[in-house]
């Protein structure tokens, strides 16, 4: 159906051991083998977590041009395991910075997930040098565009795409001096030094104030959510 609509696939795969031994109880096949011998495997697959993973299995994402999906946080949050993000890419996986949902990483904060990533990337592979910030940002950016057989529209500001932008301001004591902005981005910047956001040009955060979302009425549900599940959790 995926290839007749020309859509996108996505699912969380090799996200935890135990998952993976589930299914070779159940089906005597590790779940990338099973995904493989479905046809399921292709650049239309969009595998989120993939953090079980052997030489021969990172070899078959390469060469079925399977997408990967990489949410460092909600990874260790979950304690799931380690995704080797490094060796995917030496590879020529395409992979992708996500933060996965708000119950497995409570901020969802990208610029947080892309420290967390680059950090993360280099412990476990021991290379001080892996997933440089230039890589980083284009795992935030480009490469989920890619992996969404998008990036011909989005994910790099270029003529022709859409004008989707985020303006980081970077004249903060956390964040002088700026020598290479990329690396102060990765490294040192956070999320409440975004100014402003546009989509497909349009402004939705000017100084921080959203444009098109009523906050009050959003905390108002917020709160008013958190007290009807805490009621549930008490009954």
């Amino acid at each position: 159906l995926a290839e007749e609509l020309d859509v996108p696939m996505m699912m969380h795969v090799h996200e935890t051991a135990g998952e993976i031994q589930m299914a070779v109880g159940n089906t005597g096949e590790r779940p990338l083998t099973r995904l493989k011998n479905l046809g399921l495997l292709s650049p239309r697959l969009l595998a989120v977590h993939m953090t079980q993973l052997t030489e021969d299995e990172i070899a078959l994402v390469a060469e079925t041009g399977t997408q990967v999906v990489h949410c460092p946080e909600s990874n260790l949050k979950l304690a799931s395991g380690f995704a080797p993000v490094e060796k995917l890419r030496k590879a020529g996986v395409n992979v992708a910075l996500g933060t996965d949902g708000a119950a497995s990483n409570n901020d969802l904060d990208m610029i947080g997930e892309a420290r967390t990533a680059a950090f993360l990337g280099k412990g476990v592979s021991l290379q001080a040098d892996a997933l440089p910030a230039s890589e980083i940002l284009q795992m935030a950016t480009l490469n989920g565009a890619r992996a969404l057989g998008r990036d011909d529209q989005l994910g790099s500001l270029e003529i022709g795409k859409q004008a989707d932008m985020v303006a980081v301001d970077m004249n903060r004591l956390e964040t002088q001096p700026v020598y290479d902005p990329v690396a102060q981005l990765i490294y040192a910047a956070s999320r409440d030094q975004v100014t402003h956001t546009w989509v497909g040009g349009r402004c939705l955060m000017e100084n921080r104030k959203l444009t098109t979302l009523n906050e009050a009425v959003i905390l108002k549900n917020a709160q008013q959510w958190q007290e009807k599940i805490a009621g549930a959790d008490r009954d």
